[in-house]
């Protein structure tokens, strides 16, 4: 074939080139989901992963991903055993270099003769070549479409022609050729994972850093598999934000619809946190599409240990879908209107038989209680505020977090309802029920009312304890408030995800960390020792500026 017959066979919907690249990263519309929304289930074309089905009818499947040196193959494999026996499908290790490639042979080899048979995935950022040879050796190899052919992002304007454009794509096909072969002969599946951290400058300058570009990036790739008649394909869309991960994800189904294809979905919110934050933000994000029927694999994202992520994920999937682990029937969105203008959803309590304010004095205003039970009554033409008001019977506070969460998320990353109202009958009660309520809101990004934290998820290319790194991050500013701060743990994701954060704090290399104001580098290479006092020092120095 041709080049320029694979360049027609992209059937791209070129635009015109944007204008200024900060306007669009900030001000680029996107798709009203509450307006094209899911209309009904996506069933996606099942495929196999070494020999664990995912897609179709068959349960969500789980993973997590190491946080050891994929050269250490002792820790290694025996972190893999711990996630594999807390109940992943999959287990998903960093392959930096062809050196950790090659040593995935040694890690899988060891966990055979273990008796372990869970599939492995190869997770590749800007190396082609560790790729291609992770491809030979594990069932599945991530790839991320921002960086495989294209340069890290610099977050600058990068204006083509379409021809130029087209030049572009064909240069990323050819880099695919070699991969796609040994995918082909070894059947192994590619994971393209987009992620909203790591889009490429080309793509931002022509779609914005948004929902939009995001599903733009992986369509070229699904479009070069397609035309080599490659399609062991599972996508992913994800982001720190919880309603750039119900937008992405909407919109990839929609497109995908379009060009007749339907590939499994991976989910996930990067970034989540750790503790209860981090897994009401993971509920909140996954639990909104799984519960419209979308997603066929899940990682729950936490600065934790990786086998601490499964039980957070098997708990959204059960009380999601039951013992089946996915919503095989789901519940269209209900027809709530969205809601313009300043969004401020209320926290109210139910006591002694009536509904109380955040300020205790009972509830006047013309309400619809929604309680999950029956269908709300609604007109077009109805004013009525919506309050929901789940009822639950739960004593693990956790528990809890993470099921009201999975519930309520999508109201209010879609602006759809007026307040929340959560009443327990098991042993969590008062001021915790609040607090919950809160949370939810927070992490759905609907109502700001304490510090917010993007931590990255423990992987093996992190150099510095993270897990660690965020409680001192956490600790030394939990008296400031409505701040974003971002601690990351290395920069393939780094200044993407934290776009949106006041500060960052960005591991570079071993025991050595940049602080960014924005996305801006205020202080380079500072030595891990002191960097939590540094970050500190810069925001209290802006702050007394004020």
């Amino acid at each position: 074939m041709s080049n320029k017959r694979r360049l027609t066979s992209y059937n791209l919907k070129l635009q015109q080139p944007a204008g200024d690249l900060q306007e669009r990263l900030t001000n680029k519309p996107t798709p009203n989901p509450s307006r094209e929304g899911n209309q009904k289930s996506y069933i996606s074309t099942p495929l196999n992963i070494g020999t664990v089905p995912v897609g179709g009818t068959y349960p969500v499947r789980v993973q997590s991903m190491t946080n050891t040196n994929t050269l250490d193959t002792k820790a290694t494999v025996a972190q893999c055993i711990r996630i594999i026996e807390a109940g992943a499908d999959f287990v998903r290790l960093t392959a930096q270099s062809i050196r950790e490639a090659d040593n995935l042979a040694n890690i899988k080899n060891e966990l055979r003769k273990a008796g372990f048979n869970t599939p492995l995935i190869a997770d590749i950022h800007f190396n082609p070549s560790a790729a291609e040879r992770a491809a030979q050796l594990v069932e599945k190899v991530r790839i991320n479409p921002g960086n495989y052919a294209d340069k890290r992002a610099s977050f600058t304007q990068t204006d083509l022609t379409d021809k130029e454009y087209n030049d572009e794509l064909d240069r990323i096909h050819q880099r695919l050729l070699p991969l796609i072969r040994i995918c082909r002969d070894n059947k192994t599946v590619i994971r393209i994972g987009t992620n909203h951290g790591s889009l490429s400058d080309r793509i931002m300058t022509r779609y914005g850093n948004t929902p939009e570009g995001m599903v733009q990036s992986a369509l070229e790739y699904i479009r070069i598999f397609r035309s080599e008649n490659f399609n062991s394909l599972v996508l992913s869309m994800k982001s720190s934000d919880t309603r750039v991960v119900l937008e992405s994800n909407r919109l990839l189904v929609r497109m995908m619809r379009d060009e007749g294809v339907a590939y499994p979905i991976h989910l996930g919110v990067t970034e989540a946190g750790e503790g209860e934050e981090g897994r009401i933000r993971s509920a909140a994000g996954s639990g909104s599409l799984l519960s419209e029927g979308i997603g066929d694999t899940i990682r729950v994202s936490l600065s934790e240990d990786p086998e601490s992520e499964i039980p957070v994920a098997r708990e959204i999937l059960q009380f999601l879908g039951g013992s089946k682990e996915r919503v095989m029937n789901p519940v269209p969105v209900q027809n709530f209107k969205t809601k313009e203008g300043l969004y401020k959803p209320e926290v109210i309590t139910f006591k002694d038989g009536q509904y109380l304010n955040e300020n205790g004095n009972p509830f006047q205003g013309d309400m619809l209680i929604f309680n999950f039970q029956t269908p709300p009554l609604l007109s077009e033409k109805s004013q009525k505020k919506i309050y929901l008001s789940p009822v639950f019977a739960e004593d693990n506070p956790l528990k809890l977090a993470i099921d009201a969460a999975a519930l309520l998320g999508r109201y209010f990353i879609l602006k759809q309802a007026d307040g929340i109202c959560i009443t327990n009958h098991g042993q969590v009660q008062g001021d915790k029920l609040k607090d919950l309520a809160f949370s939810i809101l927070q992490a759905s990004e609907a109502r700001i009312t304490q510090n917010r934290y993007i931590s990255c998820p423990t992987c093996g290319r992190i150099r510095f304890n993270l897990q660690e790194t965020v409680k001192k991050v956490k600790a030394a500013t939990k008296h400031l408030k409505g701040l974003k701060i971002a601690v990351m743990g290395c920069i393939v994701n780094g200044p993407g995800e934290m776009s949106g954060a006041d500060y960052g704090y960005v591991g570079t290399a071993e025991g050595r960390v940049h602080i960014y104001r924005g996305v801006n580098i205020v202080l380079r290479n500072i030595p891990e020792s002191n960097a939590v006092d540094e970050l500190v020092r810069l925001i209290k120095s802006d702050q007394a500026s004020l």
